[in-house]
């Protein structure tokens, strides 16, 4: 009798879970097996039927390419830049927030409103500020700080033009990870510091022997969720920069879109995919294992 109404439970869960599982394989995991296929291909777009296989030609072809090794290299420094100084200035912002001041609410509201701000318009308006010609930063370098005599080619400059991309993911990011920082001081009990301040601890003390052991499950959520997000940024890169001057300010993500539906080389495209893939697939596997090492290891 158990076994029967567990089976009879059973089937209108199945019956309840079936679209969804429809619409996974449908939307999901069909196109990604099928972009797999395509990467081991020489892909006609027209005549998918004439597709040639060249096995992992694609693959070796942008691992030896050197804007493709240039991409992998702005999207690294793109993210240990812009990870390091969120994770910094998140802490510390959270610190102050955390305090009871006048008006907490409204900084509070005030720190996270960039999180919430269109990419597209955001990105816009950094590409109009450090224009070369009429920009507002060599505005304020040149006219009225004097550092420099003549304008800066932000955008003309393969090294220069990530200031900008940097820049504004910073100023959208840090809200966010203030607002994950402020969640993880206000979990820690009072208590303990407290006790840590009557035990003699100054305010550094307090920080490095309490508040960041306590709050080791936010600093490493926050540290891999960044990243996956630094890996993967694509808006920033492809409104402000484009890839110029000469396709050396690509990001993996925006070579990808340029490969597949600018030169229409699905199969280069999705091999370019399937290489981010597996580097995302293997900071996945250290997520799991630094979240479940315990917090006293």
């Amino acid at each position: 009798m158990r076994e029967k109404k567990a089976r009879n439970q059973i089937l209108p869960a199945i019956i309840f879970l079936l679209p969804g599982f429809v619409l996974l394989i449908v939307f999901f995991l069909g196109p990604l097996v099928y972009s797999l296929r395509i990467s081991f291909y020489d892909w006609n777009f027209v005549h998918p039927e004439r597709s040639v296989f060249v096995g992992l030609d694609n693959y070796i072809a942008q691992l030896k390419s050197p804007i493709f090794q240039r991409a992998v290299l702005n999207t690294t420094v793109y993210t240990v830049i812009t990870v390091t100084v969120k994770m910094i200035l998140g802490f510390a912002t959270a610190l102050v927030l955390n305090q009871k001041l006048r008006g907490r609410t409204f900084f509070r509201v005030a720190y996270y409103l960039p999180v919430i701000t269109s990419w597209v318009i955001v990105s816009l308006l950094f590409t109009y500020m450090f224009s070369g010609m009429g920009g507002l930063v060599n505005y304020l370098l040149k006219d009225v700080l004097h550092l420099i005599d003549k304008n800066i080619m932000w955008l003309a400059d393969s090294t220069l033009a990530l200031v900008p991309v940097v820049l504004v993911d910073i100023w959208k990011g840090v809200g966010w990870a203030a607002i994950i920082f402020l969640a993880g001081l206000q979990a820690i009990p009072v208590e303990l510091l407290e006790a840590a301040e009557v035990d003699g601890a100054n305010r550094w003390q307090r920080m490095t022997g309490v508040m960041l052991p306590m709050m080791r499950g936010t600093l490493v959520f926050l540290l891999v969720v960044l990243v996956l997000g630094g890996l993967n940024a694509y808006v920033p890169f492809q409104l402000i920069t484009r890839g110029s001057p000469q396709d050396l300010t690509h990001s993996i993500l925006t070579l990808m879109y340029r490969a597949t539906f600018s030169r229409m080389d699905f199969g280069n495209g999705a091999a370019i995919s399937y290489l981010l893939t597996l580097f995302v697939f293997a900071l996945s596997l250290v997520q799991l294992k630094l979240l479940r090492k315990p917090a006293g290891e």
